[in-house]
């Protein structure tokens, strides 16, 4: 290929988004522990002060990649029936945790946040925060359609939800199956439901 064949350089958001994408593929290759900036700037055919200018840390790095991949996903549907949508969001969300590349990078970067408030807190602000909100506001909903107790608080609730299946994830080697999710369903809608 030739200078004038060559394809043009990327730059802002495309670049961005294809250092992310990149990361997800090494990541998906090679694990946490293989994955370092010299390794990504390889094979992305960049210089390390390309990864440095945007993201402070290998962990930093491999949050927004794992953020931009999830969050599409996190988004409920709206059926008009809030234990049918929540179960659905619920199996979807378990089965991309299970999976390479989502769920063995995911527990890399949690690791790595008990040793580093910053990431912590930025594990909570761009991603936590963001499945208990989803979760909140399609709760919510239900709560507006009359599906759920009217006078109940949710935020609370939003969190157990949310918040107990990725505590069997990470913690614990029970599986977030088709029974463990209509379980908590149970509970949530025996507590809320009208």
């Amino acid at each position: 290929m030739t200078d004038e064949e060559a394809p043009p350089r990327r730059r802002g958001t495309a670049r961005t988004d294809e250092l992310l994408r990149t990361t997800i593929e090494l990541g998906a290759e090679v694990g946490y522990a293989g994955l370092s900036f010299e390794a990504l700037a390889r094979r992305a055919g960049v210089g390390k002060h390309t990864l440095y200018r945007r993201w402070p840390s290998k962990s930093a790095l491999l949050l927004d990649a794992l953020n931009r991949v999830w969050t599409k996903g996190l988004d409920y549907r709206d059926t008009g029936d809030v234990r049918a949508d929540l179960r659905e969001q619920f199996l979807r969300s378990a089965s991309a945790l299970s999976e390479p590349p989502i769920g063995p990078l995911y527990r890399a970067v949690i690791a790595e946040a008990q040793a580093d408030s910053a990431l912590r807190a930025t594990l909570h602000a761009r991603f936590l925060r963001t499945v208990e909100q989803s979760t909140l506001d399609r709760i919510t909903l239900a709560q507006q359609t009359g599906e759920l107790d009217p006078d109940a608080d949710l935020t609370y609730a939003a969190e157990v939800l949310s918040g107990t299946l990725y505590y069997r994830w990470l913690v614990t080697d029970l599986p977030i199956d088709e029974y463990a999710v209509d379980g908590l369903l149970a509970m949530f809608l025996a507590a809320y439901a009208r």
